[in-house]
Formats: structure tokens, C-alpha cells, sequence
């Protein structure tokens, strides 16, 4: 789908971690002129306006995070809040959002509220894969709107390239069943890209379905399923958080049956379907195959069996 050019310069808002992401790696960091309060990386980003917090309180439990969000999001109520104030102020050119997840970020309906009421009058893109494919496709996506075409060209290919690499590494090596869980309590078993990327890292995913919604399941279902390899991946942790998540659920990953139970940053390389998937893909692979995929990009958290 062709999406016309905005003029130059563009003042940009990035409402999604891994939006702010993909500007980066497209080399637009200078035209971000704001971004929400998850967003980290890269490291430049820290120093910019925050327009998102969150409304949930500190210190909950899984069972306790997802209680309250089921709360709020049955009410029609978001876990953020977005600083309209200070995203009027700022005056931007184009805001990019989301609308697959109401957990992952403000809601698309209230920016395009706002987005109404500024006098830039900016244009609200959402970028909802739902496929490593559909992530590239989104690469293109920014660079129609930002006339960043040679960036992009250079960004797809070397993914490209990266995935081929891990292909080609892992074609003939037996397939390792995995059960990739985005939450612990209750048990939410990858959906979206993540079965994907086991597929592609050599392994079979046993419990998701490549480009459709993370699905409730128990530990009685995921030890039906006979995985091999257990990846504790809580959705938006960090790979030390994803460790302490999976050792307060220890006992009952163990009842799976696994043969290996194994903790990594989510928020990095699974939860944001950014440039950085193809780091998930390079460190799954080296999860399952460490013989023929020797380098891992993160920390990989071994949880006793």
C-alpha cells in the first residue's frame, strides 16, 4: 500500500516501544521529538519527553497485573494514560501507535482524539504486525512517511540476511518442541510472531499458532504438550525479571516435564515486534541449537529441572 511522504522536516511521537525502535534503526532519532515511558532503547531515548505513565500501581504480582487489566480493559478503561497536554504542546507531524494489543499501549481511538485538536493536525499511523513478515512490512511503512527509502532498503536486507543465516545454521538439525509462555499466572502460551521464530530457530512451537493471539492455557495443557524446552518469556520483562518470575513459578514449570527451563528478555527480543525480532530469532536458535548457533545477543537465565 503506497502512504504518501510527509514534508520535511517531521516531528515525531512515538506511542509504542517498538516504533521508536524502528525510527531509530531507520536513523530518524533526530526527528523524535517524544516517546512513552517503556520505551528504552536505544539508549538515546532515554533522554526524551515522556507523554505515556502508567496507571497501574508498583509492585503487583503476575496473577495481581493480570487481574487488573483484565479490570480495566472490561470496563473500557486503559493501563495508560496519555499526557494530552503535552503532546498538543509538541506540535508533532506524525504520531505512530499500535492497535493490536490493549495492554501494550494508550488507546488508538483517545490519540486520534487528540491528534484532532493540534493544530499540525498530525498524521496517526499504527503499526500492527502480527508476523515477522508483517514487521518488515512495517519497516516500509515509516520509510514512505518519512522518505527514509535507502535506510529501509539497507535495514530489510540485513534482517534478510540475519534470518537466512540462522536458516541455513539450523536446516538440518532435529526440531526441539517448545513451549514458549508469555505469562506465568495464568499461563499465556506466544502467539503473533513467536511460534515463527521457534520455527525458524529449528524448533516447533507446541502450543502456538504463528500470526494469531497469545491464548490462555494451563501447566496441565502445556505438559500435554511435550516440550522439550520450556522459554519463560513474560511479556514486557527484562531477562533478570523474566529469571524471577520463572523461579516464584518453578514448581509448576516443573511439572511440565521439560527436559530444560530456560528465562530471557522479553521486552528486548519477543514482546515488541521491532527490528530487534531478529536478535529473539538469533538467540532461540542458540537456545536449542548452541552447537551450529554459537553466539546468543542476550542473557539466557537456566532455571533448574
Amino acid at each position: 500500500m503506497w502512504v504518501p511522504c510527509l514534508a520535511p522536516p517531521v516531528r515525531i511521537v512515538s506511542l509504542v516501544p517498538h516504533a521508536t525502535e524502528l525510527l531509530f534503526a531507520l536513523g530518524l532519532g533526530d526527528d523524535v521529538v517524544a516517546v512513552t515511558h517503556e520505551c528504552d532503547f536505544p539508549a538515546a531515548v532515554r533522554s526524551l519527553p515522556h507523554v505515556t505513565r502508567d496507571v497501574l500501581p508498583g509492585g503487583l504480582s503476575a496473577r495481581e497485573i493480570d487481574d487488573a487489566v483484565r479490570e480495566r480493559t472490561e470496563r473500557g478503561d486503559a493501563i495508560y494514560a496519555l499526557d494530552s497536554d503535552r503532546l498538543h504542546d509538541l506540535e508533532p507531524d506524525l504520531i505512530v501507535t499500535q492497535r493490536l494489543c490493549p495492554v501494550c499501549a494508550v488507546s488508538y481511538d483517545d490519540v486520534q482524539a487528540v491528534a484532532r485538536e493540534i493544530p499540525t493536525q498530525p498524521k496517526v499511523v499504527a503499526l500492527d504486525p502480527h508476523t515477522l513478515g508483517e514487521s518488515f512490512g512495517d519497516v516500509r511503512t515509516i520509510a514512505q512517511l518519512t522518505d527514509s527509502r535507502e535506510a529501509a532498503l539497507t535495514l530489510i536486507a540485513s534482517q534478510r540476511a540475519r534470518v537466512d543465516a540462522v536458516r541455513v545454521a539450523v536446516r538440518a538439525a532435529e526440531r526441539v518442541p517448545v513451549a514458549a509462555i508469555e505469562w506465568l499466572d495464568p499461563v499465556f502460551v506466544a502467539g503473533h510472531w513467536t511460534p515463527q521464530i521457534v520455527e525458524l530457530a529449528g524448533g516447533i512451537d507446541v502450543l502456538g499458532f504463528a500470526g494469531e493471539r497469545s491464548e490462555q492455557a494451563t501447566w496441565e495443557m502445556v505438559a500435554a504438550a511435550a516440550p522439550r524446552v520450556v522459554v519463560c518469556m513474560p511479556c514486557g520483562y527484562d531477562a533478570e525479571r523474566s529469571h524471577e518470575e520463572a523461579l516464584a513459578h518453578a514448581d509448576a514449570l516443573r511439572t511440565v516435564g521439560a527436559e530444560r527451563i530456560v528465562a530471557v528478555d522479553a521486552a528486548a527480543y519477543f514482546s515488541r515486534p521491532g527490528p530487534r525480532l531478529v536478535d529473539g530469532l538469533e538467540l532461540m536458535a542458540h537456545i536449542l541449537h548452541p552447537d551450529l548457533v554459537p553466539e546468543s545477543p542476550g542473557e539466557i537465565y537456566e532455571v533448574e529441572v
